[in-house]
């Protein structure tokens, strides 16, 4: 499967206003900072998610992006088709007649679609704080 910047970048931007606290706006310079996204591309980028209905915007000093839905009801694959067009592998081209891998195609792409459709971003922020908090350093006697 094959991710352009563009989807990539757009993933890490809703994981980042997932691991905000909820109902509170994020700064755009704020995100593309933690996340070392170039901050004139991740305007464009949180734009068009914003369109589709996956962040909102609040104007103002105390204003910026979050989250438009729960993460428990934002899949990894409703961004991609989303930002990537409804073939996110789109990257490997099929030819259109029959080979002996055709089948095997259909089935890598179908176990992909598979797991990026029920992994929400809640899952992943849950996934990436078990990992981190594993390897805090523990100084009692």
């Amino acid at each position: 499967m094959n991710i352009s910047v563009k989807g990539e970048y757009a993933l890490q931007a809703i994981f980042d206003l997932a691991s905000q606290r909820a109902g509170e706006p994020v700064r755009i310079a704020d995100i593309a900072r933690r996340q070392k996204i170039p901050q004139k591309f991740l305007e464009l980028i949180l734009a068009g998610l914003k369109q589709g209905g996956f962040v909102e915007s609040r104007r103002g000093a105390e204003g910026g992006y979050l989250l438009a839905h729960a993460a428990e009801s934002i899949t990894v694959g409703d961004v991609l088709r989303f930002v990537e067009g409804p073939h996110p592998g789109k990257g490997r081209p099929r030819r259109k007649a029959e080979t002996p891998f055709t089948g095997m195609w259909q089935q890598v792409d179908h176990a992909v679609s598979e797991i990026v459709d029920k992994t929400t971003f809640a899952d992943l922020l849950r996934g990436w704080t078990d990992r981190q908090n594993r390897f805090v350093l523990n100084w009692e006697i």
